[in-house]
């Protein structure tokens, strides 16, 4: 049920849907300051590695004119959005906005090569979450991958580039915009350029099924899975979290933090995290652990009091004393994504109506979607499969050995590059190229769509410019980014070889030798003697009596005495050993 205002309609549950300069805007009044967000359709998801940073690029120059202010603000890139939010009076959100929508339109490019640097700085300084390789392993070097990569394309993005992303993807079209308040600000001028909205992108994928599992740091385990997003999937994560905390610490003491989180990705689709941690000597049992309790669930083993507990708790998000205002962010994520949006009333419908099998369904679904990043062993026992952590084939072309390692080989060919090593390969086509990045030097260093990456240092390989002509001539020019010279101390250089050994035997060898000799010749001849006897007395067993028998035992233990340390110290030279 919808009601109509001055500004537009305004739903059951209180928030106006109006437009703002051709931009989609939602209200909803609240108590204290207004907050006021500008949402985008565009991150880094959208990017390319080859032109990664863009997007979070943009962000900074339309906020460099504020400086410093006593306003609070700020601007934060997503994987599917850019957003720019602000807390303040009236006149301040209007002025924040409008100054935001100003720099759109028109970018202060002169900034260009100082903002470069401080985003550099900021990456260098940005710690790196427990979770953060897991976009990699499942969608490699693009669309959803690129969040595990650092802003690559940084050095290569030209003023006409950013100009460009922003006229295409900071559009009127492609935003929306949310404040907390049931009027609109006075002079807000959020004119921008026209265009389009942008769906997310296609998922990619570097995984050749699931459920999969890789190798990461000790101490920790993280699982994500992709599921559709529904109002059980998110239950279950509550449930998830729950059930981990409940076996991995309360019960067994595994981990100090164990829990799960339910993510929106896209229009249609969420990723699903859980993650606990261990001492490195408990490891093993919390790996155990947590996937008993995924296998609980799978299983339908839930209790409907447990199934009670978190619904409760995420029908307490309703409690909000400004129920629409806490809406308000959501409804505008919702809107920006085009992602049907429920009202209290359908949303709670929904929440009462989920069952037990309702969430055993879902455990399933994040099984079959899991990929697992543990620490120490594999878990191909509990069903899961290892990533891949090489390439199937590799190219056929002119072969360079390394030179420390003969037993590493670089081949250089038309349509790709290949380093096969003893233990496997790796392999980038020219055509699946995310990014090259060319050094002055002669360093090239491809990343595959597949994540697998190569880098030819010619001092490690002793090849020339001329012999990877076929590399720069096959990298489509999109993917290239050209870097700036290295300190000469960072260009790896081959170890220098190791000095020759000097000729002759050396004094540890000398007196393995002549102990050899010592054991052997008495050794041999006890041996020989002992073995004559014994082929005497098999001949004529009848003519011997028990003492004769006695002796040759004897001179057999003698002999034994010589030829075991023999035996023993001779094998242990064959081997290296002495």
């Amino acid at each position: 049920m919808t009601t109509e205002t001055p500004y537009g309609h305004t739903t059951e549950d209180g928030i106006t849907h109006t437009t703002v300069n051709g931009i989609r805007t939602v209200l909803a009044p609240g108590s204290g300051p207004v907050t006021a967000g500008l949402l985008f359709r565009v991150g880094r998801a959208d990017e390319t590695l080859a032109t990664s940073g863009v997007t979070h690029l943009v962000e900074h120059l339309a906020l460099h004119h504020h400086g410093l202010s006593d306003l609070h603000y700020n601007g934060a890139t997503a994987s599917t959005y850019t957003h720019f939010h602000v807390t303040g009076t009236p006149a301040d959100v209007a002025e924040y906005l409008n100054g935001v929508c100003a720099a759109l339109r028109n970018l202060p490019l002169h900034r260009l090569a100082t903002e470069k640097e401080i985003l550099r700085t900021e990456a260098a300084h940005r710690s790196q979450g427990p979770a953060h390789d897991m976009p990699l392993w499942r969608y490699g070097s693009r669309g959803y991958g690129l969040t595990s990569y650092g802003e690559s394309g940084l050095h290569r993005l030209t003023p006409a580039d950013v100009h460009d992303w922003a006229a295409t993807w900071f559009t009127a079209e492609n935003a929306v915009l949310w404040i907390t308040s049931d009027t609109l600000p006075e002079g807000l001028d959020l004119t921008l350029p026209t265009g389009q909205w942008r769906p997310a992108p296609q998922p990619t994928s570097a995984l050749p099924t699931t459920p999969a599992y890789f190798r990461g740091p000790d101490g920790v385990a993280v699982l994500t899975s992709v599921i559709p997003r529904s109002t059980a999937g998110s239950l279950f994560a509550e449930l998830l979290g729950r059930e981990l905390f409940r076996e991995l610490r309360q019960k067994g003491g595994y981990s100090y933090t164990a829990a799960a989180d339910y993510s929106p990705r896209d229009t249609d689709w969420a990723t699903l995290t859980a993650y606990a941690d261990a001492l490195p000597e408990k490891q093993d049992a919390m790996i155990g652990a947590f996937v008993d309790v995924l296998a609980k669930l799978r299983a339908g083993r839930i209790e409907q009091a447990d199934l009670a507990a978190v619904r409760t708790s995420v029908l307490s998000q309703f409690d909000h004393p400004e129920p629409a205002m806490a809406k308000l962010p959501s409804e505008a994520m919702n809107l920006l994504l085009r992602h049907p949006s429920l009202s209290y009333a359908e949303s709670r419908a929904e929440i009462e109506a989920v069952t037990v099998a309702d969430l055993q369904r879902i455990a399933r679904e994040v099984w079959a979607s899991a990929l697992m990043q543990v620490p120490g062993r594999g878990v191909d026992w509990a069903g899961l499969t290892e990533a891949p952590t090489g390439s199937e084939d590799f190219v056929t072309g002119r072969r360079y050995s390394a030179v420390e390692d003969r037993d590493t080989t670089l081949l250089v060919a038309h349509d790709g590059l290949s380093v096969v090593r003893p233990n496997g390969r790796l392999t980038v086509r020219y055509a699946e190229c995310s990014l090259m990045q060319v050094y002055p030097d002669g360093g090239r260093h491809l990343v595959g769509h597949d994540g697998f990456s190569i880098t030819v240092e010619p001092t490690l390989f002793g090849i020339t410019a001329a012999e990877l002509a076929p590399v720069d001539a096959g990298v489509p020019p999109a993917v290239v980014v050209r870097m700036p010279p290295r300190d000469p101390s960072r260009i790896p250089q081959p170890r220098p070889a190791a000095a020759a050994a000097p000729k002759g035997p050396q004094p540890r060898e000398a007196w393995l030798t002549a102990v050899l000799w010592l054991l052997g010749i008495p050794a041999l001849l006890s041996g020989a003697f002992a073995a004559i006897a014994a082929l005497a007395m098999v001949s004529e067993p009848d003519a011997q009596g028990s003492d004769e028998w006695e002796g040759l035992v004897i001179i057999w233990i003698l002999a034994a005495v010589f030829l075991i340390p023999w035996a023993v110290l001779l094998r242990r030279r064959q081997r290296g050993l002495g």
